[in-house]
């Protein structure tokens, strides 16, 4: 018998604002997040240590007597990690490089010693480091993940109203509804969740994942890799982009190297930039170092934090990071950086009051029948204090 245990590193703070209102192994990356990842191979249920205010949430739980297995939160398995992973005798930790990848111990204080035995990996994961990874190396995942979810399973009939070219293969979940669209796999895969909609006229270019219960709307236009979370709804344009889930772009406007959180709503005909004019690397905010950094990516656009929205007619500017419950409008582009809980646009920031913020969060929750617990209340609250407003 053993305790499995998903653990955040130092990084963490590297991956916010994703991470303000979860641990690393929560974000969605391929179809899957890490976790759900993580716990399909081993057929499992693992636990969390992480920051400590978001413990209310996410908690740490162990059988004591037991041994534990750690595993790195922002690391994506691979099959030669989990052979790895699965041979790890107790006292000893797995790293590639000098990134803790997974370690087995005790209990007691849940971290590893400099006594334990260092092994070394010889497989080549995912490790997420930085926001823009997720959609830089989310065509990787999408792969593994559609090989994990379909391997031996038959997918539901694709009705003959659809066109499909190219080469690769396209897997439909039952209660699935697609009828009238163009869906080209272009060599990788498309994959359409349980009771998912793909109205008439869109054309999907591959690799592309849409979630359970989420709808892609008439006449989009989608170029993976790109993923779509559960309980969420497109349309428009979209381009190598991620939806955690729960999240609304639901008209014209485009959308491309960009990754939005949960509970997010795009108003219509918002743009974003994904490629500087000069065409040089986009530098991004970095909450870890409070300033803009290099990316090292020519095309990079959106990174928005959960509960964040734009009004209609949104312009956002190459590498806009936007922290969490941020309500941008107006006309112009708003600064590059848009702190959590902030109201406004080109002009100067109000403070979005938390009161107000709860509000909206538990109308827009209970549209799709989830409740604003009083865990969440107590992390966006922590958020709120650690936010340093500009008004």
């Amino acid at each position: 018998m053993m305790n499995y245990v998903l653990f955040d590193d130092s990084a963490w703070s590297d991956l916010l604002p994703l991470t303000f209102i979860r641990p690393a192994c929560e974000i969605r990356i391929g179809i899957l997040t890490i976790k759900e990842k993580w716990e399909f191979l081993f057929k499992k249920d693992f636990s969390y240590k992480t920051q400590n205010y978001l413990s209310v949430k996410f908690p740490f739980k162990i059988k004591e007597k037991y041994p534990t297995l750690f595993i790195n939160g922002r690391v994506c398995p691979d099959e030669t990690l989990f052979r790895e992973i699965k041979k790890l005798k107790m006292f000893q930790v797995l790293y590639l490089g000098n990134i803790p990848l997974a370690y087995c111990g005790d209990t007691d204080s849940g971290e590893f010693h400099a006594n334990f035995t260092k092994v070394y990996s010889k497989s080549k994961p995912t490790i997420i480091q930085y926001p823009w990874d997720i959609f830089r190396m989310n065509e990787n995942q999408l792969i593994f993940d559609y090989i994990l979810l379909t391997e031996g399973r038959k997918s539901k009939a694709l009705s003959k109203s659809n066109t499909v070219i190219g080469k690769g293969k396209v897997f439909i979940e039952n209660g699935a509804s697609v009828e009238c669209a163009t869906i080209n796999p272009l060599g990788g895969f498309v994959y359409i969740g349980k009771d998912a909609i793909i109205m008439e006229g869109c054309h999907i270019r591959g690799s592309f994942s849409l979630g359970e219960q989420s709808e892609v709307k008439m006449g989009a236009k989608i170029y993976g890799p790109t993923t779509i979370g559960p309980q969420s709804k497109v349309g428009g344009e979209i381009s190598n982009s991620v939806i955690f889930g729960y999240s609304n772009k639901g008209h014209d406007g485009f959308l491309g190297n960009s990754v939005l959180g949960e509970w997010c709503n795009l108003g219509a005909d918002t743009n974003n930039s994904n490629l500087k004019n000069n065409y040089a690397d986009v530098k991004a905010y970095s909450y870890t170092k409070h300033k803009m950094i290099n990316t090292g990516l020519q095309f990079c656009g959106l990174i928005m934090g959960d509960h964040s929205k734009t009004g209609i007619n949104t312009m956002l500017n190459t590498g806009t990071v936007v922290g969490v419950n941020a309500n941008i409008f107006g006309g112009g582009f708003p600064a590059t950086h848009v702190p959590s809980f902030s109201w406004g646009g080109t002009g100067k920031l109000d403070k979005y009051e938390l009161t107000k913020a709860f509000e909206v969060a538990q109308r827009v929750m209970e549209r799709r029948g989830i409740t604003l617990t009083d865990a969440d209340k107590k992390i966006l609250s922590e958020v709120f204090k650690t936010t340093h407003h500009s008004s």
